[in-house]
């Protein structure tokens, strides 16, 4: 009976001594288990805070680069608006300039009609006259080809746009308002008018 006692004394040393292993390890394990938490959480932040810093950086990087989008094309508008106002200053300068040329030349038209229709009859198909038809015509010619046209009057309706009435007359052949006689002839450029023709228009 002592030797039983005594060997269940020793299984129950034995089995105490692996209850307090068995023990042992649980603890290590759960410090184990507690540090790699631990540094699990502390390896996430700084991952967390690059991804946030990459992030913002990222963000104003993209806002810097609408910006400049916005610059570049509120400077291509403003240079766009530039080009196409100084397209319409070059062009109206360069009609002012044209009218201003044309203006000057027709008085010379004027003196070559005038040259022309006084020359006598007994002249007329001479080599001068052809001469002077040619250079009139050629004249005339550069100057329709240049965009200048004559104002229609005679037969027409009065138009104060177009022409200048310096006086009436009686015409029993034309309706009251129509040019009965053109005394100085009108030119437009390009639509606009040059010169007003001088007319008489038929009374009402």
């Amino acid at each position: 009976m002592a030797e039983n006692k005594k060997d269940e004394e020793i299984l129950e040393e034995i089995l105490e001594d692996l209850e307090e292993e068995a023990s042992a390890k649980e603890t290590e394990q759960e410090e184990t288990k507690e540090e790699v938490e631990e540094k699990e959480t502390s390896e996430e932040q700084p991952k967390e805070e690059k991804k946030s810093k990459s992030k913002k950086k990222k963000d104003k990087k993209d806002e810097q680069i609408e910006e400049l989008q916005d610059q570049v094309k509120r400077q291509m508008a403003e240079f766009d608006n530039f080009r196409k106002r100084t397209e319409k200053e070059k062009n109206q300068m360069f009609e002012v300039g044209a009218k201003s040329i044309i203006e000057k030349i027709l008085p010379v038209v004027d003196n070559f009609e005038r040259g022309l229709a006084s020359i006598p009859e007994e002249e007329q198909g001479s080599a001068f006259a052809d001469g002077m038809n040619m250079i009139y015509k050629q004249l005339l010619n550069e100057l329709e080809q240049a965009g200048v046209a004559v104002i229609e009057a005679v037969g027409k309706e009065f138009d104060p746009e177009y022409h200048n009435a310096v006086m009436q007359v009686e015409n029993d052949e034309l309706e009251p308002g129509t040019i009965a006689q053109e005394l100085q002839k009108g030119y437009t450029y390009r639509d606009s008018v040059v010169r007003h023709s001088m007319v008489a228009v038929v009374q009402e």
